[in-house]
């Protein structure tokens, strides 16, 4: 099952840790929902997801402020005695010391944060999201291109890293080469990213493996990118019928999800990263609202029509 550890979330959030002693190793969070445990703090247990990262706002921690001493003890020690993953507490908020007493010993870790409760939520569960989403790993090199994301596929050695590295020289970015690990945020979103281990290299058949960061600076690569295109390339077929016209799109499915794909038949000559390119901002001017085929399709009827109505005259 996906998890993301404690440990790489606080950091990545910046947390103050206010319970040290607690070991973060081996605590991991596998839900990216979150939970505000004002129900909890009151008494009230009943459909309680203590496996939930839980966020305390201004809103709980006046409640806990203002409980009776007399039965503080027991609120925290009933809340606390779950299988917490971990609390936070917002605004800058400090728990007072008896609840950090009682989070030690039923081991379960207290942070803080300066950020807003709503904003803290937001970051935490997009965050979350992200690294427990389903996940398949598919051969092929991933590109920033003009914004969109472009995912180039086909067999080994037909030519996808030699694309890659001239759009990055074009001022392109790229996300993955060799293997795209790809992560469904939704039901309309899919994200690619690298492995930890292949990040920012490329594979070049004679050459060997060149880091592009190192090469060409931090502004030609990038960690993440939503996947709007799918380029498959494939060998030439001359007895094989390729689309000209682009009146009806083609998909791929990942995960669930249906993407835009186009098949570009290789031949020697092609400028292969020109072509993505130019799928690449094609694509834009489709979620824009204009349709080059389609204004083709129109122009043609129009003067069809035309050329009737004068046969008649």
């Amino acid at each position: 099952m996906t998890s993301v550890k404690l440990k790489t979330l606080v950091d990545w959030l910046k947390l103050d840790n206010l319970t040290p002693d607690i070991n973060l190793d081996k605590i991991k969070i596998r839900q990216p929902d979150i939970n505000r445990p004002a129900l909890q703090i009151a008494g009230y247990f009943e459909h309680f997801e203590a496996t939930r990262l839980q966020i305390v706002g201004f809103v709980e921690y006046t409640y806990m402020e203002n409980l009776p001493e007399d039965r503080k003890e027991k609120a925290y020690r009933d809340f606390l005695s779950f299988d917490i993953p971990a609390i936070i507490f917002c605004r800058e908020l400090i728990p007072d010391h008896l609840f950090l007493k009682i989070a030690e010993e039923e081991k379960v870790p207290i942070f803080m944060t300066k950020k807003a409760t709503s904003a803290m939520m937001a970051e935490t569960i997009r965050y979350l999201n992200e690294k427990l989403a389903p996940c398949i790993s598919i051969h092929g090199v991933l590109v920033d291109v003009y914004g969109e994301g472009v995912l180039i596929t086909g067999e080994s050695g037909i030519g996808k890293s030699e694309a890659a590295l001239e759009l990055i020289k074009r001022g392109h970015r790229l996300v993955s080469d060799d293997v795209v690990e790809i992560r469904k945020i939704s039901d309309e979103q899919l994200v690619g990213s690298a492995p930890d281990i292949t990040r920012h290299f490329i594979e070049l058949r004679g050459i060997g493996i060149i880091d592009v960061k190192t090469l060409y600076g931090v502004s030609s690569v990038r960690d993440s990118k939503t996947i709007d295109l799918v380029i498959k390339l494939e060998e030439w077929d001359k007895d094989k019928e390729y689309d000209r016209l682009g009146l009806e799109e083609q998909y791929t499915e990942y995960l669930g999800n249906v993407i835009v794909c186009h098949r570009i038949p290789i031949r020697p000559g092609r400028n292969l990263a020109v072509i993505c390119e130019a799928a690449a901002v094609n694509r834009r001017q489709k979620k824009m609202g204009y349709n080059a085929a389609q204004e083709l399709y129109n122009r043609v009827q129009n003067s069809l029509q035309k050329s009737d109505s004068d046969d008649e005259d």
